[in-house]
């Protein structure tokens, strides 16, 4: 996926958001494009699978 980076005056139509954010809807984007991503989502949710949350999985794990 190719960044693009635009600064300078604020005009009408932009919206500005946190590198951060931005990051997160990259990430966002990429696992809802990915079909075998999808489909492993679908069936952990047909079988009931528990959801954890990545930050705290992370933190349990020590990344």
């Amino acid at each position: 996926m190719t960044n693009v980076a635009i600064t300078g005056k604020h005009q009408a139509g932009w919206i500005t958001i946190s590198t951060d954010e931005y990051e997160s809807m990259k990430e966002t984007i990429e696992v809802l494009s990915d079909a075998d991503i999808m489909k492993q989502l679908e069936e952990g949710k047909k079988k009931g699978t528990k959801v954890r949350d990545f930050e705290d999985l992370a933190k349990e794990l020590g990344i």
